[in-house]
């Protein structure tokens, strides 16, 4: 006869087993639980989790233009109610000439001038003997259109449907444009306003507009110049603050303003800490 000890073994394993296999019956059964409530998740937040890079570019500069919007709207409060301030206050009201405010980019405004067109090769001209970086539209590129229109006379500047203004930068990811927050895909449209036979013959003069017109018809580059009868550009819609920029030496300020001697020490910024680095405006 098997001792209570040999009778008892087999029992004991028994009910080990059985207990295991309901504790991994459990897991198994949570896990499914929580792969289906990710699963349905994933469903309904499919328009809120974007899939691919163009999705989420897309989504993102959606929300730029939103807060855009928003920023304007909050500016015009702003400016609103300080002008009641001061009326309040009987504090003279400023009002920057017209000049300054187009200049400035902070108005509308509209006249004759033309559109320049930069686009990237078309892909049936690319070979694999061809360095593929000369066949797409870079900064400099942009960068040099403008700067070459700008010498040319232009009175007001648009790139793609922002307005350009004195902070404004161009920067390029890829084949890809940057600008104030948000990204734009080729064609690249700049849109000036200004004398249209001077802004023609200032790019037709400059050297790096030139070498890009030798390449576009050479590997097939888009460029094309367009005079318009009439032009309209919005008012830049963003911030104009800069945190790391200042006056260079011996430069007018404002009108009536007396620029700042060469030895005369810069102004702390707001928390007392002053200015340490310089940006070309």
């Amino acid at each position: 006869m098997a001792s209570p000890a040999a009778v008892r073994a087999p029992r004991t394993r028994r009910q080990s087993l059985g207990r295991g296999a309901a504790s991994v019956g459990l897991v198994l059964g949570l896990s499914g639980l929580m792969f289906t409530v990710n699963a349905r998740s994933t469903a309904d937040d499919a328009e809120r989790h974007p899939q691919d890079l163009r999705e989420l570019t897309q989504k993102q500069a959606l929300t730029v233009e939103r807060l855009s919007g928003e920023v304007d709207e909050l500016r015009s409060q702003v400016e609103s109610l300080t002008a009641e301030q001061n009326t309040l206050a009987g504090r003279p009201s400023v009002t920057a000439p017209a000049g300054d405010l187009v200049e400035g980019g902070s108005v509308p405004v509209a006249g004759r001038g033309l559109t320049v067109t930069l686009d990237d090769a078309p892909v049936d001209v690319r070979r694999e003997d061809m360095n593929p970086d000369l066949l797409v539209v870079h900064q400099q590129d942009i960068q040099s259109v403008m700067n070459a229109l700008w010498a040319g006379g232009a009175e007001a500047m648009g790139l793609m449907d922002q307005r350009v203004v004195s902070t404004t930068g161009v920067q390029c990811q890829g084949n890809v444009l940057r600008l104030h927050g948000r990204m734009y895909s080729p064609p690249f449209v700049i849109t000036v306003i200004g004398d249209p036979e001077r802004l023609r013959a200032a790019l037709e003069t400059d050297t790096a507009v030139r070498s890009y017109v030798r390449d576009a018809g050479e590997l097939g580059l888009g460029w094309s110049v367009e005079d318009r009868a009439s032009v309209e550009l919005p008012a830049y819609s963003g911030a104009t603050e800069l945190s790391w920029a200042r006056v260079p030496d011996d430069v007018e300020v404002l009108p009536g303003l007396p620029a700042r001697a060469a030895d005369e020490p810069v102004p702390a910024a707001a928390g007392g800490a002053a200015p340490v680095a310089e940006r070309d405006l």
